[in-house]
């Protein structure tokens, strides 16, 4: 089955692969990773055909460039900076350095080598390209999107007749969407949310820049793990369980008190929180949840902001752990009157059908030829193919939580 082109736009990809981007290109154009595909679905095969699809989508990626009309809405975004987007206008995909094989007990392995500024842009198109062409082939698709449209009409009609409210929300769903005409359908529609009479809830924007540019929305997104993990973890003089102080003074000096919203569970956020004092809890405008328990991280966080004198009402949670708009109501109304709240609700908005998605990542495994680690607040969630140096983190992180 050869399908149509899936991605065909550079700016098809999350925010804060830009925001991260113009800070790698400032700060750390030297850096060298390696990324690894993996499948959390036990239930699930990728046929040789279909990555024979994955590979012809991904050369046909390689083969794009920005415009000029791309680079300039880049350009007019407040935080980015002329001389990223010069950069950007040179910059192009490299299929070089992807490595695309059966060898996996899923049927599919993707590694991906290169500058740190490369293999970086490459983690969401990659993983949009292996969704859309695993449900257009493993199932009738034509079924599983009039499935994606019923569920999409019943959980907007929550929204707007304000059965829920979840405040201000956004859509994260690029990276595991069912395919480009469903998120984009998502988007639109929810996008006339705002125009409705009865509904409080907010849409604000969508991660996918290529999206938030054809519908004017706010294209979303700051950090992730990869920052804190590259940043903090890629310097091996540094001791990683201070992997979050470099990250977010890298980040400040980047973007100062703009474009601020910081991850805490990339190394657990109880050792993110030994690092978020008060000046960099001052400057950033809020922090990211991504998982554990959002109630119990939620009251840490308003605890935290507390103790260090700062008021929470001037200050955002932003949920964007496996989100649905049931779950946004339930914490919405737990926290609203204490602490700015937001949400960023992905896979529920884009790749909601009769069938389960895929719990797919790309996660960045080595940087400078030596391993990083996601450790994250919950067993399943971490990545590191190399279990002695989790160990060796664990016991750096043990050591500043128990003795500093």
């Amino acid at each position: 089955m050869i399908m149509d082109q899936i991605i065909h736009s550079l700016l098809e990809t999350d925010m804060y692969k830009l925001s991260m981007g113009q800070a790698i290109y400032h700060h750390f154009s030297d850096y060298k990773t390696t990324w690894s595909f993996k499948c959390r679905n036990k239930d699930v095969h990728f046929t040789p055909e279909m990555v024979e699809e994955i590979r012809r989508q991904i050369k046909l990626y390689c083969g794009l460039r920005f415009t000029e009309d791309e680079l300039a809405y880049i350009d007019n975004i407040k935080w980015m900076k002329g001389s990223y987007v010069d950069f950007l206008r040179l910059w192009q995909p490299r299929y070089e350095d992807f490595e695309i094989t059966t060898d996996s007990d899923c049927g599919l392995a993707i590694e991906t080598k290169g500058t740190w500024l490369n293999t970086s842009m490459y983690e969401i198109p990659t993983l949009a390209i292996v969704n859309e062409v695993y449900f257009r082939m493993a199932y009738d698709y034509d079924e599983l999107f009039e499935s994606f449209k019923r569920r999409l009409d019943a959980k907007y009609e929550k929204l707007r007749n304000g059965h829920l409210y979840i405040g201000t929300f956004s859509e994260f769903g690029l990276r595991r969407r069912l395919s480009a005409e469903a998120q984009e359908l998502a988007v639109e529609k929810l996008s006339h949310l705002n125009d409705t009479k009865h509904s409080s809830s907010k849409f604000i924007g969508t991660s996918n820049v290529y999206l938030a540019k054809k519908y004017n929305l706010t294209p979303v997104g700051t950090m992730a793990h990869e920052w804190i993990m590259c940043s903090g973890q890629g310097n091996h003089k540094h001791n990683p369980s201070y992997s979050n102080w470099y990250a977010l003074d890298a980040w400040v000096k980047e973007y100062g008190v703009l474009n601020g919203i910081a991850l805490t569970d990339t190394i657990t956020t109880d050792c993110f929180l030994k690092d978020f004092q008060l000046t960099y809890a001052t400057l950033f405008s809020g922090v990211r949840h991504d998982s554990g328990d959002p109630i119990a991280w939620g009251e840490k966080m308003i605890k935290h902001y507390e103790s260090l004198g700062i008021d929470p009402k001037t200050k955002t949670l932003l949920f964007s752990d496996s989100l649905d708009f049931d779950k946004a109501d339930q914490l919405f109304h737990h926290f609203h009157n204490r602490v700015n709240v937001a949400f960023g609700i992905g896979t529920y908005i884009s790749n909601d059908t009769d069938v389960p998605a895929l719990n797919i990542v790309m996660k960045t495994t080595k940087c400078n030829g030596m391993d990083v680690a996601k450790l994250s607040d919950v067993e399943g969630k971490g990545m590191c193919k190399n279990p002695e140096y989790v160990d060796y983190l664990r016991r750096c992180i043990d050591w500043r939580m128990n003795y500093e």
